[in-house]
């Protein structure tokens, strides 16, 4: 009896996306997974979306998949039931330092914004840079003004480097930021502060949800705060090992069906 009781109860689902629910392989989102949220929500489970991304990269995300809320950005903008629960922007004179200390220390990326994201006008000397430029371009989230323009805000940067760049010189002058090694020569760097775990804090205090009614799923570096923070940890079956100690369950690749596969062994669905 004490268990049915417990599978009524609410259950609050935070689902990373890259390498999560969108395969990385593929470029899609497997129907299985699409299923598993959809039953969970007709459960009155509530399904949110924690992504490093910010909100004007789920586009075609939101599109495919039904949520109850997107945690975006590392925690830097929060949005439930069609609503804003938090949103922090970096001042605009220290964005425009960042960007000229980035160009000094010869890395490039993305400055990611609540609108979209923003790229030098000219092509990167990164190959993988300009890959990405051009993957976002194709996702219809990059915005019109460019890099080097400095009437907007952003929230958050994702940087590549080479041989040339001056990693250790840039990270110096970003103490105000977290540093993620992503891998590759690529780092996310957040407004300190935030973080995935700080996002689903501020949701869980917002509908009264315990931890031990708390699931999260994930498999990279940039979603160790979660990992940390919660009591049930799904980790995917292709993932950075920095998450495993933290780990309660094991699940399939996502191409595998992982999603759903965890969802129906852990009783959600």
């Amino acid at each position: 009896m004490c268990s049915e009781m417990m599978n009524r109860r609410t259950k609050a689902l935070f689902f990373d996306i890259d390498g999560t629910l969108l395969s990385e392989k593929t470029g899609k989102i497997p129907e299985s997974a699409k299923i598993a949220l959809q039953e969970a929500r007709r459960k009155g489970h509530l399904v949110f979306l924690n992504s490093g991304r910010v909100y004007g990269h789920l586009k075609g995300i939101r599109d495919e998949v039904e949520a109850d809320g997107y945690l975006c950005g590392c925690g830097t903008y929060i949005l439930v039931g069609g609503k804003v629960l938090y949103c922090h922007r970096i001042p605009r004179e220290r964005g425009i330092q960042i960007k000229k200390d980035i160009d000094a220390c010869g890395l490039d990326g993305v400055l990611e914004a609540i609108e979209g994201c923003y790229f030098h006008k000219t092509p990167s000397r990164i190959p993988k840079v300009e890959a990405l430029k051009n993957a976002v371009q194709k996702s219809g989230s990059a915005l019109a003004y460019d890099w080097e323009e400095d009437c907007y805000d952003f929230d958050k940067l994702y940087l590549g480097s080479d041989e040339q760049s001056q990693c250790r010189e840039l990270f110096g002058r970003l103490k105000d930021f977290e540093i993620i090694d992503r891998g590759q020569g690529f780092y996310e760097c957040v407004p300190r502060g935030h973080s995935k775990a700080t996002a689903i804090d501020l949701v869980l205090k917002h509908y009264g949800i315990s931890l031990q009614d708390t699931y999260v799923f994930g498999d990279s570096s940039n979603d160790l705060e979660m990992f940390r923070y919660a009591t049930n940890c799904i980790l995917m079956g292709q993932h950075d090992s920095v998450l495993e100690p933290y780990a309660t369950f094991e699940t399939r690749d996502v191409e595998d069906d992982g999603i759903a596969y965890a969802m129906k062994e852990l009783g959600i669905i």
